[in-house]
């Protein structure tokens, strides 16, 4: 189970992104192709609708954002001043440390609860109980979205599960640091898939750095020739 939500994250983000990326392609192919003068094809073209494609992109970016923060937790990728924090005792580091994770998952906690009561009251509510065919004329059925014409109380859900979902990442990096003393770190200028290169055996010493210490610079044979700084004559 535990395996699972280790890359739930991942998964949904993934999915969201590529069907987002291939309905808005499909769209905006549909809406070129339409305009092209083709016996039978354009006819055919327009009779399709594409005008929801813009709002379901939106809602599936909103959920990829909520989803994306969880992640952010789980991965250490939030950007956080620790500049004090780092220069204290490890002791009364670790009381801050611990003290900063579970004032998230408390804020995640209450956010996600106030947004469960929202979306419940929102319709969601009406759509439970008309399911078990329980619903009255008092229940509020919900507003709906313009184009998709879907109860916006499921949009509305992105904001409990990601914030549950927030939540339980803080608790889960809270107790790994309870347990090992270390906090998930993210390199930035890592790139997944791309290695880094090092160099052939032997040639270390050619290999050399600009002044930002960032680019390695791979200096031609003939500069090989050329004395260096500190090289005795």
């Amino acid at each position: 189970m535990f395996r699972l939500l280790d890359h739930l994250e991942e998964w949904l983000v993934m999915f969201l992104m590529g069907a987002a990326t291939t309905i808005i392609f499909v769209a905006v192919m549909h809406r070129y192709a339409s305009g092209l003068a083709i016996p039978g094809v354009q006819d055919w073209l327009l009779t399709l609708h594409f005008g929801w494609a813009q709002e379901l992109c939106i809602i599936m970016f909103v959920w990829m954002a909520k989803f994306g923060a969880a992640y952010g937790v789980r991965t250490g990728i939030h950007v956080g001043v620790d500049v004090l924090i780092n220069r204290m005792k490890d002791s009364l580091r670790s009381k801050f440390i611990i003290f900063g994770l579970l004032a998230g998952a408390l804020f995640t906690s209450i956010i996600g609860t106030l947004g469960w009561v929202f979306v419940w009251e929102n319709g969601m509510h009406y759509a439970v109980f008309n399911a078990v065919g329980m619903a009255g004329d008092s229940l509020y059925e919900g507003p709906t979205t313009p184009d998709l014409e879907m109860p916006t109380w499921i949009v509305y859900c992105a904001v409990p599960i990601g914030s549950y979902l927030m939540c339980f990442r803080f608790l889960q990096v809270c107790v790994s640091f309870v347990r090992t003393g270390e906090l998930p770190h993210h390199d930035h200028g890592h790139v997944d898939g791309l290695e880094e290169e090092l160099p052939a055996p032997g040639t270390e010493d050619r290999v050399f750095r600009m002044q930002d210490d960032m680019h390695p610079l791979q200096p031609s044979d003939s500069d090989n020739d050329k004395p260096r700084s500190g090289d005795r004559k």
